[in-house]
């Protein structure tokens, strides 16, 4: 056991307890005996990881050794790293994480989860960290003012780690994270040591506080990548293997009908082979095909294949009277036509249009897959796992409504629809 002694431990641990006291938290360690413990490092075999924003493994910095052991080289570069951060291939929502990892002296990186690829942008600006580092020496440098949300298992630059259970350098630890929605559990040789909820008023206090201000889109994925951090020091990991646990998304489409669904207008809709189907009708006006629910603050996935024309969108947080809508579109539409962005119906047009350089994300004739994020005034958009636009609106956070699927007049249109799944935050 490391002999670094944290006096604020016991204090911040009962405000902990008060902080977190409103939460509904996972049960211990989240374990769920109907799920299968999946391996994502078998000792040998890279084949579940690939670089961040890469399409394959790091050829540099990143080695299995004779052990069996995935490591990261030590470099001395050490905010650049030398391979860059690896990511697994696959994305998860709720899971269990486990995995042993043993530091190098002034050994220092990180465990990072709800990992979303933004190109030009570090994996640290969206994905929140488990700290792992050689907790005396760093505390030497840096003193404890500095350290308290920075040792092992922390949240890094957010919350501190209770108690410390923590292995000095040269040997094993067992680190264990647990998402379940947005409660988050971070444990360290069987000892819960960090407890916190995404999107809680004390959370976003943290996250105001915090470095990654300045990032908002930092935690807001709810699925996403996990994440090995290569920080230029000697790290080794084994035993990785995850859990997955039930999804907090449901389906808004039964795949056989449109029960839950009103539609507006004469245009046509239909469901055929798991799919939605609109297409334009005799009288070639806007058409609507929208949720008998309404939602607030949600997370939507959907994939869309525009077949003919493709000029349709998203509306959510939206309130209908016949075909006039009013709300928030997000954009569906051929080429050049700002597919992601944010169109205000019957207001203020275009809020926001992505940049045209991320147009290259639109697959025409192909199914796409779209993610929308509206939390209060904040709304996020994604387009086959490219950030298309990320704004706040004080008119969209006094708002409230249902989602709706839009056929455009004009005539000659066709767009399929499928898997769409929505999770309320």
């Amino acid at each position: 056991m490391s002999t670094l002694h944290k006096p604020w431990a016991s204090a911040f641990l009962l405000a902990c307890i008060t902080l977190f006291a409103a939460c509904t938290p996972t049960e211990e360690g989240g374990d769920d005996t109907s799920a299968e413990w999946v391996t994502l490092f078998d000792g040998s075999s890279t084949d579940n990881w690939r670089g961040y924003n890469k399409d394959g493994f790091p050829t540099i910095g990143w080695f299995v050794d004779d052990e069996g052991n995935l490591c990261v080289q030590k470099t001395g570069t050490e905010e650049e790293g030398y391979g860059g951060d690896i990511i697994t291939k696959d994305t998860y929502e709720n899971y269990e994480l486990e995995l042993d990892f043993m530091v190098s002296d002034t050994g220092n990186s990180g465990i990072l989860y709800r990992v979303h690829e933004q190109p030009d942008r570090a994996i640290w600006h969206n994905a929140p960290e488990y700290q792992l580092l050689d907790d005396p020496v760093y505390a030497e440098m840096l003193g404890e003012e500095e350290m308290h949300d920075k040792y092992t298992a922390a949240l890094y630059d957010m919350i501190p780690a209770t108690g410390d259970p923590s292995n000095p350098p040269g040997e094993w630890n067992t680190a264990k994270i647990v998402v379940n929605n947005n409660h988050v559990e971070h444990w360290l040789n069987d000892q819960k040591v960090v407890e916190y909820t995404i999107g809680s008023p004390e959370w976003e206090q943290l996250y105001q506080d915090s470095k990654f201000a300045g990032y908002p889109e930092f935690s807001r994925a709810t699925r996403g990548h996990i994440g090995l951090q290569d920080h230029g020091h000697l790290i080794k990991f084994r035993n990785i293997r995850i859990k997955e646990l039930p999804s907090s998304f449901e389906s808004l489409f039964n795949g056989e009908n449109l029960d839950g669904w009103d539609v507006y207008g004469t245009e046509k809709w239909s469901a055929e082979n798991g799919e939605i189907v609109c297409e334009s009708g005799p009288d070639e006006q806007y058409g609507y095909l929208a949720t008998e629910e309404e939602f607030t603050d949600f997370e939507l996935t959907l994939k869309f294949l525009q077949e003919a024309d493709g000029n349709s969108g998203v509306f959510f947080r939206s309130q209908l009277d016949g075909t006039k809508i009013s709300g928030w579109q997000a954009e569906v539409a051929p080429p050049g036509l700002h597919t992601g962005g944010v169109y205000e119906s019957y207001g203020r047009g275009w809020l926001i249009q992505p940049d045209s350089t991320l147009d290259s994300a639109l697959k025409m004739g192909e199914w796409n897959d779209m993610r929308i994020y509206v939390h209060g005034d904040r709304v996020i958009t994604w387009l086959n796992g490219v950030q298309m636009v990320n704004f706040q609106d004080e008119k969209i956070g006094e708002a409230t409504g249902k989602v709706a699927l839009q056929i455009h007049d004009g005539g000659g249109i066709k767009v399929r629809w499928k898997d769409l799944m929505i999770r309320k935050l």
